[in-house]
């Protein structure tokens, strides 16, 4: 009998909740790892993520090797699936060590050990199964493990080439980047104090450090301290775009888990008023802690509905950041890409128009306005801009291929 170690086990149940109960990746594993040492913490992480990650390939792997998955019962299916994730994208795994830990998990279900020891020992023996060529969407789709409606998508709004790269990106671990508070310190100061390399993140963003190496952003006395918040720099480029001003009132609908509102707080050097409003109480009061901590006292936050918003007085500059896809973020949730689907999109979309139609009569005459996803869906990003009535005076599309951070849409509108 081959032991399991603790971060397989809590591999196998994360993919299992994942697909069998609609879980998310990331609430499953900090369930399942809880209590795990950082070795076995590190590895149930990888091979969860990337077993969900890699769903679409590994099946088709299976289907060449045994039988179609639809006749695999849940347990037997997951066994297999981590443990072909291990033999065909992790270099250092001991094959045999795979093998043996994946038929023991499958032994407790019952019925399946057979199977995937026969499976996975022909893998080794034969060779992993190709993978079809990348040159059409449905072969793109397998090859890179996303769903083909999405694939499709991006194939028309970007083209091959820029797709093929896209989808590469989306499979490749993020990036880990800082924003410093500069309400409490600076960026030299902060890299000085961190014990893992960074780099700057460039003249457009100089409160931004991206970090090189393994680094727990929120275990860290600088954090605590409000020297930081863990932001992608795509994030951090929505508020530059808004250029706040001391002294101004700016509103931030859905504004819930607050980077983007303490980022504008620090940009006015705490002068002036930020209204931030999100829907959900727990949220609202997460963003409440996160704007103390950060020591941005200019920040008053709302609960309510930013879609009914109204108010009185209107504001120099608006930010909306409304609920979307996350198809720009598919680095951080290998979930995701499995999760979305069209008709999701329609509904998140028709949202958006209307928080954004509510943004547009809380904005002074003259003033300015940023509309921003972090997703990659035309009908959720121009679209949405073009139809608000107000004009666009620049867009900007982040693109992980291209920029190495999350993908996002950027447009700055303005009223009459």
């Amino acid at each position: 009998m081959t032991d399991v170690t603790p971060g397989r086990r809590a591999a196998y149940a994360v993919v299992r909740r994942v697909f069998e109960q609609g879980a998310y990746a990331d609430r499953a594993l900090h369930g399942e790892a809880r209590g795990l040492d950082r070795r076995e913490r590190g590895l149930a992480m990888h091979v969860a993520y990337g077993t969900v990650q890699r769903r679409l390939s590994l099946d088709h792997m299976i289907e060449q090797l045994a039988r179609p998955v639809g006749e695999l019962d849940a347990p037997t299916l997951a066994a297999l699936r981590i443990g072909l994730y291990q033999l065909a994208y992790l270099g250092n795994a001991a094959p045999h060590a795979v093998v043996g830990e994946s038929v023991e998990l499958a032994k407790a279900h019952k019925g399946g050990h057979g199977l995937v020891n026969a499976v996975l020992r022909r893998a080794l023996r034969e060779g992993i199964p190709p993978l079809p060529a990348d040159d059409t969407p449905p072969g793109a789709a397998i090859a890179h493990s996303y769903p083909p409606w999405l694939v499709e998508l991006w194939w028309e709004r970007f083209g091959a080439q820029d797709t093929r790269a896209l989808l590469r990106a989306g499979n490749e671990p993020g990036e880990l980047a800082l924003r410093v508070n500069t309400l409490v310190t600076s960026a030299a100061e902060v890299a000085e104090q961190l014990e893992v390399p960074t780099t700057a993140a460039g003249d457009e963003l100089p409160e931004g450090l991206v970090v090189s190496g393994a680094f727990d952003a929120h275990a860290h006395p600088l954090y605590r301290g409000g020297a930081y918040i863990a932001q992608s720099r795509a994030a951090m480029l929505v508020a530059r775009a808004l250029d706040p001003q001391p002294g101004e009132r700016v509103l931030d609908l859905c504004a819930a888990p607050g980077g983007k509102t303490t980022h504008l707080a620090a940009l006015m050097g705490d002068r002036g008023e930020v209204v931030a409003v999100e829907r959900h109480g727990k949220r609202a009061q997460a963003l409440q802690r996160t704007a103390e901590r950060l020591k941005a006292a200019s920040v008053a936050v709302r609960t309510g509905d930013a879609a009914h918003f109204s108010t009185p007085t209107r504001f120099d500059r608006v930010l909306v950041d409304p609920p979307c896809s996350g198809l720009g973020t598919l680095q951080g949730h290998p979930d995701l890409r499995w999760r979305m689907t069209p008709d999701a999109i329609a509904q998140l979309a028709a949202a958006q128009t209307s928080i954004l139609a509510a943004a547009a009569k809380a904005l002074k005459p003259g003033g300015a306005l940023v509309y921003s996803t972090c997703t990659l869906s035309p009908v959720e990003n121009e679209a949405i801009a073009e139809a608000s009535g107000l004009q666009v005076e620049s867009e900007r599309l982040v693109l992980p291929h291209r920029d190495r951070t999350d993908g996002f849409y950027i447009a700055r509108l303005s009223g009459s």
